[in-house]
């Protein structure tokens, strides 16, 4: 479990966990042990969820959970177009949703099994991605930012020109993400961050050219315990993961660039390869509960979709827009959107970017 709390939880999000901790206790447990009738195989991002939903899922449904967690949205994408493993829950992003609905790779959910779908907030329903919301259910949203260490930066930071400064050289990690880090140049650069034009993603290529000596590293998950640790001063990071930072180190702060930024949804869907569509349902509709809601967003730290969750949090957190940002606050960020026409020319940009260093 994740500890030291920075954000104390109110009177009401105390007493919606205290709920969920007696519904635990108080729920049969005949199906402890073994013995089930029935699998559900989710597939999710690391460290993504509280484990303990997921013994008190199989206790209350008799359902077995079998979990395994992925990297990123193409790996993801990957593992399951290549069949092998039936996964009946899949938790991908936007940009990725889309295209796995384009491509006949998942199956509708009937909202009628889905009740609790009504806790989801309006804003993050009719989205490009799923616009008549048949294929998904919102699980958390958030942004892309800078993470900066305020003992090594001095200055405002509310632009992504502060990666290109050469004050902070080897003291700067940058995503080990294609989309993100040329998405976050391109927005820099005054251009949308689904760009299509040749022009401008050659600009973006020669923008993170310049760039990488001044950067220590391309990194994933591996950046939380380099930035606790001191060993950076800026990074950039999904909001989820910089509130979690900043629980552990209070040097560090988190911004959001003037220029724009992206915005995502990771969303629960269920792949045509489910073998078991009825169970996924279930599953879905347990975790929009409010008091699994709560719990996972207790555990996570990531920015819940949910009303009453978000009502329940303390007032400093949600209507703190480094995390919680109102729709105003994001006018100049964007969805990705689906470019599988132009992955190869994606593909060979970041290919060129990383291969300055290799």
């Amino acid at each position: 479990m994740k500890k030291n709390r920075a954000f104390q939880k109110s009177g009401v999000f105390r007493a919606l966990l205290l709920a969920a901790l007696l519904a635990a206790v108080l729920l049969p447990l005949s199906a402890c042990g073994g013995g089930y009738t029935e699998t559900v195989i989710v597939y999710n991002w690391g460290d993504y969820i509280d484990q303990s939903v997921l013994r008190d899922f199989e206790r209350e449904y008799g359902i077995h959970v079998i979990y395994e967690e992925f990297d990123t949205n193409e790996s993801m994408y990957a593992k399951i177009k290549a069949g092998g493993t039936a996964y009946d829950v899949a938790i991908p992003s936007d940009y990725m949703i889309k295209r796995m609905i384009d491509e006949g790779g998942l199956v509708k959910i009937d909202m009628d099994n889905i009740p609790n779908y009504l806790h989801i907030e309006d804003r993050f329903k009719n989205l490009s991605y799923d616009p008549q919301n048949e294929y998904s259910v919102p699980f958390f949203w958030g942004t892309v930012g800078i993470l900066f260490n305020k003992t090594m930066v001095d200055e405002p930071v509310d632009s992504w020109e502060i990666l290109w400064d050469e004050k902070y050289a080897k003291e700067i990690f940058m995503l080990d993400s294609q989309r993100d880090s040329i998405g976050i140049t391109l927005k820099l650069l005054g251009y949308s961050l689904n760009s299509d034009d040749a022009d401008e993603l050659e600009a973006a290529k020669a923008k993170l050219i310049e760039q990488r000596p001044l950067a220590q590293a391309y990194v994933g998950d591996e950046v939380k315990d380099k930035m606790i640790a001191g060993e950076g001063a800026i990074a950039v990071v999904w909001s989820g993961d910089a509130l979690n930072m900043m629980l552990e180190n209070e040097d560090l702060d988190f911004a959001l660039p003037r220029e724009g930024t992206n915005i995502w949804t990771d969303a629960m869907v269920i792949p045509t390869t489910s073998r078991n569509p009825e169970a996924a349902e279930k599953f879905i509709n347990y975790m929009c509960e409010t008091e699994i809601a709560a719990r996972n967003c207790d555990y996570i730290n990531y920015s819940t979709p949910h009303r009453e969750v978000l009502a329940a949090l303390p007032e400093e957190l949600k209507e703190d827009i480094r995390f919680y940002p109102g729709e105003n606050d994001l006018v100049m960020s964007e969805y990705f959107e689906d470019l599988s026409a132009m992955l190869p020319v994606y593909d060979r940009i970041w290919t060129e970017v990383k291969a300055v260093y290799e």
